[in-house]
This record gives structure tokens, C-alpha cells and sequence, in this order.
């Protein structure tokens, strides 16, 4: 098979039937054998309804139903564990990803060998304070952080090898941050397509503001997880540490001050008590990285490591 459009959705009863038409016609120009995957996220409208029909009508869809609404990157999981095609094709359902963006995505990776390519939204149709100026802060810190030069980490229109999405885990609103995922999966040739957004043509907006703080976050959890989820003891053994040595410092020149210039006593300055304070928080992250490291030597990740090639 060659693609598979996995497409999460919640509430979008009035545009499924008009992406399933688009996304056919597309393919059948172009000749691709593929598979519609549809994620009901919990839709209280009758987004099942309309998908149960139009399946009926084209074999080439697939879908399934959660109980309750989970989130996007659920959505996402579900659909990449069961996706076939050679290339995966991830697409919002409100029609603001335009499925003619797919045979150029689809190039990419097959000719030009990307393991990922992110579609970049250069010119949005979005209010400008509540998601277009958070969306490129997110972006710039998603880019110091990671360091991927990409303009739309949050572009819901992605293309990836199918190896790919079998390597990664999204939970959380971990969708955001995918290439940092693959990335540290070993897949380095991330690229990059300007694509075409449209304006919402039906309902409005599943997000509230509340997904910036969790974006915020989970760029956060993921930086962490990325770089030290195998070694805590790098992390939080140099933070102790250096919180130790500064205690220990303070400690050693409010005694030379006391034992040797015969100043006033140690603790009835505030300086002691700083001291104090950091030499015990030091010791504890220290113990933190102490035994992060030990449920990391003994955990079933401490040997998944991705394999390239088998003979």
C-alpha cells in the first residue's frame, strides 16, 4: 500500500464526507493504492454515524470509535498502530489541511528519502493573539530546545515513513513535538514543505487556551525525557552537586570568618541559613538522580534501542 491518511477527529460531522470525497479524488489522479484511517475522539455529534456510511461506500476506509474524548495525540497512536502504507499521512479533519498538499509530501519521502517532512503553515488564517503569536513562540522554543530547524512543529498535515511512526510513542500532547520524538529515535532527515491553509469552513475550534499550557509543558517533559530519561543521574547529580559545592562554600567561609577573624557567630547570619538550605537541597537531587538511575537500569527501556537493519 502506498499511503495512509490517518485523520483524528472530534465533532466534525460536516466535513468528513467532504475530506473522504477530496482525499479519494486525489488519490485515483495519482494512482496511489491507500487507506483512509478515521480516530473518533468521543464526538458527541454524529461524526460515527456519517463515517459508518461512508465506509460503506469506500472499502478503502477504516476507522475507530473511543468512548470518551482522549485527545488528538491518542487519535494519533490508534491510527499509527494500525496504518499500513509506506508513507503516513497525518491531516486534521476540518478541511484546513488540503489533501492536493499529499503527492508533494509523498515525493519527499519516497524520492528525496526524508524520514519525516512537517507541512509549514507560512500564511495562516488564524486570530493573530489567541493562536498565531503562541503558536511561534512555541515554535521558537520547540526550536532552541530541540534543535530542528523547523517553522511548524504544531502542523497538523505530516508525512512520515511508516518505520517511523512504529518507533515513537505519542501520549499527552506529545503530537506536538513528533519530529523531537523521531528525532531522538535516530531519524534525522526531517525536511520541511510549505503547504496551504485554509479557512475553517464548518464549526469552530476544539482547542482552548488551555493547550498552550500543556504544549508548554509537554515541550518541557519531553526535553527532559529526550535527553535524560537513560541517565537521571546526568541531570540531577549535576544540579545537586552544584547546589552541594555552593552550600559548601558558604558553609567553609562562614566558619573562616567565625574561627579565624573572630566575627559574630555563624548562625546568626542569614548567610548560614542559605548555605544550609543548599547543601540539603543538593544532597537530595543528588539521591533523586541516585535512584532515578537505578530504576532506569532496571527498567524495560533501559535496552530499546532502535534497530536500523537485521540480517
Amino acid at each position: 500500500m502506498d499511503i495512509s491518511v490517518v485523520i483524528p477527529l472530534y465533532n466534525e460531522e460536516e466535513s468528513i464526507p467532504e475530506l473522504s470525497e477530496w482525499i479519494d479524488k486525489v488519490m485515483k489522479t495519482n494512482n496511489y493504492t491507500y487507506e483512509i484511517i478515521f480516530v473518533d475522539d468521543g464526538s458527541s455529534d454524529d461524526s460515527w454515524e456519517v463515517i459508518k456510511k461512508l465506509k460503506s461506500q469506500n472499502n478503502n476506509i477504516k476507522a475507530k470509535k473511543f468512548r470518551r474524548n482522549y485527545g488528538k495525540a491518542a487519535g494519533l497512536h490508534t491510527g499509527f498502530e494500525i496504518a499500513k502504507g509506506n508513507v503516513v499521512i497525518t491531516m486534521d479533519a476540518d478541511l484546513q489541511d488540503s489533501p492536493e498538499e499529499i503527492p508533494g509530501l509523498y515525493k519527499m519521502i519516497i524520492e528525496e528519502k526524508y524520514d519525516l517532512v512537517s507541512g509549514w503553515k507560512k500564511k495562516r488564517f488564524d486570530p493573530i493573539f489567541s493562536k498565531n503569536l503562541p503558536s511561534k513562540l512555541f515554535n521558537f522554543a520547540a526550536r532552541v530546545i530541540s534543535g530542528i530547524k523547523l517553522h511548524d512543529f504544531n502542523c497538523g498535515l505530516k508525512a512520515y515513513k511508516n518505520k517511523v511512526i512504529k518507533a515513537i510513542e505519542i501520549y499527552g500532547e506529545m503530537h506536538r513535538y513528533i519530529p523531537i520524538l523521531a528525532k531522538e529515535a535516530g531519524f534525522k532527515n526531517i525536511g520541511e514543505k510549505v503547504v496551504e491553509h485554509q479557512k475553517r469552513k464548518y464549526g469552530v475550534t476544539k482547542y482552548g487556551l488551555n493547550r498552550f499550557i500543556n504544549g508548554f509543558l509537554d515541550l518541557l517533559s519531553v526535553a527532559f525525557v529526550t535527553k535524560f530519561i537513560k541517565k537521571p543521574m546526568h541531570f540531577f547529580g549535576a544540579l545537586g552537586t552544584m547546589f552541594f559545592l555552593i552550600g559548601f562554600v558558604i558553609l567553609v567561609w562562614l566558619s573562616y570568618a567565625k574561627y579565624a577573624l573572630d566575627q559574630y557567630k555563624m548562625t546568626e547570619r542569614p548567610l548560614f541559613f542559605l548555605g544550609l538550605l543548599a547543601i540539603i537541597f543538593g544532597s537530595q537531587l543528588f539521591l533523586t538522580g541516585f535512584l532515578g538511575d537505578i530504576i532506569s537500569r532496571n527498567s524495560s527501556i533501559r535496552n530499546d534501542y532502535q534497530i536500523e537493519e537485521e540480517l
